[in-house]
């Protein structure tokens, strides 16, 4: 904390009760009721409910990414494939569009009845957005009612999405230890990687089974159907947990760990105004780093099946398995990235992911361009080990950039902004791109423009690794740890 210029030493000498005071009041003695001991049990039971939600929003959200091409012919009047695609993302992109509208309505209510509440909503509204698509009408059936349907549901789940990411996050930044916020942030991406792999595998097992006339006829609709029972599973989980020990604890109005953190308490939560005025620095920086990350992510897990078929003529069920072997390969990785990033920062492991991307997304879309097996494995690797350091990184680095009474509100409008004008236009954006420049390089260009904005940003951010959240009381795993902190933190004696 900045605590402004030093006096000058003969003012300290001439009034040294009034400067103790001051030093008092800016560096408090830090009490044992100030520290949040863990319970592990419930930690992981937080993550465990967190993450198994966040993936299955993320299979609803990931089944309409896989079966692009399908949804094209299906809810779209016949003409050029390109035409009957380009409509199919551009819907994929409409529910981004609200995404930062769902964001400033779920974040600030996050804040102020509390996480879990807003989650359960979210998970609903997620749930009845997907197994609606799977009832719709066809374009054959109802003509342009189809699409407009369609787009009405999109909506539904994109606003949904927007209170999504940054409560879960939250959630799990603030129930975990600041030690290991690390290592359990990372199981939120595992999840999305999961919800994504379960999307992938189930699309591709239904159209090698069906095959793309009955997948077209009626197949389409499973993957879809199957998110009603998945979001009962998901709102049971979150609706048995407490809310936060850190939300919790503000608002008891009993945290004394220093200034800043008294100044937040005494605030009014979930304020936008609030949030756009006095967070507008970190706010930003949220906004480059989701940006650069949400383009590499959303082109690796979402378009490249689509770029895999339409541009090198892969099947769309071959495309898919080397997506799935690739992201259940970062799954088995992403929980030790969540340890690196907890024992040697956050910025490492991020510079490491977007440097990665910046360095190597040329080289691997070469690869993947040589169109064998092992060019196309190869080169989604290189994108996946770099993917995989931001997965492991951000869910932790993310809501530590935000006080706690603003963190849901702040992380959300920022997050959500962020993927709106930059992630869901991933698949659209490279499509068009490809088809104005008629070069197939271009999903790597606009990967390395992305990753350049990302080096930037996280040259800019804070170290957070280990650190108390702002505006929170330090968070340690055993008693032993909070008596060691108060010892550490008691003023020396004087004799």
């Amino acid at each position: 904390m900045d605590n402004g210029p030093e006096p000058p030493p003969e003012a300290v000498s001439r009034h040294p009760t009034l400067f103790r005071a001051i030093r008092r009041r800016r560096n408090p003695r830090l009490r044992r009721s100030d520290i949040t001991v863990t319970d592990e049990r419930a930690v992981r039971r937080a993550v465990k409910a967190a993450s198994l939600g966040n993936a299955m929003e993320w299979f609803d959200f990931g089944i309409y990414a896989y079966l692009a091409g399908t949804i094209g012919r299906v809810f779209f009047p016949s003409g050029s494939e390109t035409a009957q695609l380009l409509s199919s993302f551009a819907t994929f992109a409409v529910a981004f569009l609200v995404r930062p509208l769902g964001g400033m309505v779920f974040g600030p209510m996050g804040d102020r009845v509390g996480r879990k509440k807003v989650l359960a909503l979210t998970m609903i509204l997620m749930a009845i957005g997907t197994a609606a698509i799977g009832l719709l009408p066809t374009y054959a059936a109802v003509g342009f009612w189809s699409p407009l349907l369609l787009i009405l549901f999109r909506l539904l789940q994109g606003f949904s999405t927007g209170g999504e990411y940054g409560g879960a996050s939250t959630f799990i930044a603030e129930y975990a230890p600041d030690k290991r916020r690390g290592y359990f942030g990372s199981f939120l991406e595992l999840g999305t990687l999961a919800g994504y792999t379960g999307a992938a595998g189930l699309v591709t097992a239904l159209t090698a089974w069906l095959g793309t006339g009955a997948m077209d006829a009626w197949g389409w609709r499973i993957p879809f159907l199957v998110a009603g029972p998945l979001g009962i599973v998901g709102l049971y989980l979150r609706l048995k947990l407490d809310d936060t020990p850190a939300y919790l604890k503000l608002g008891e109005g009993n945290v004394h760990v220093n200034e800043a953190a008294n100044s937040v308490e005494t605030t009014a939560r979930g304020d936008l105004l609030r949030i756009f005025r006095q967070h507008w620095r970190p706010l930003l920086l949220c906004v480059a780093l989701v940006g650069a990350y949400n383009v590499t992510d959303y082109m690796l897990l979402s378009y490249m099946p689509t770029y895999l078929s339409d541009e090198l003529h892969y099947t769309e069920t071959h495309g898919l398995l080397i997506l799935v072997a690739t992201m259940a390969l970062l799954m088995l990785i992403i929980n030790q990235v969540g340890r690196l990033n907890d024992r040697y920062g956050r910025k490492p492991l991020l510079m490491t992911g977007m440097l990665g991307f910046f360095l190597l997304s040329a080289p691997a879309f070469l690869l993947v361009r040589q169109g064998s097996l092992l060019g196309v494995s190869a080169g989604m690797l290189m994108l996946g080990l770099s993917l995989v350091c931001l997965l492991g990184t951000m869910s932790a680095a993310l809501p530590a950039m935000f006080p706690t009474s603003v963190r849901y509100g702040s992380l959300s409008v920022g997050y959500n902004l962020s993927a709106s004008l930059f992630g869901g236009t991933t698949p659209l954006v490279i499509t068009a791109l490809i088809g104005a420049t008629g070069s197939d390089m271009m999903p790597a260009y606009y990967a390395m423009a992305a990753a350049l904005v990302g080096v930037v940003a996280v040259a800019c951010m804070k170290e957070t690794a280990q650190q108390p959240l702002e505006g929170s009381p330090p968070s340690v795993q055993t008693e032993k740890e909070a008596a060691d902190m108060v010892e550490a933190r008691a003023p020396t004696p004087k004799f």
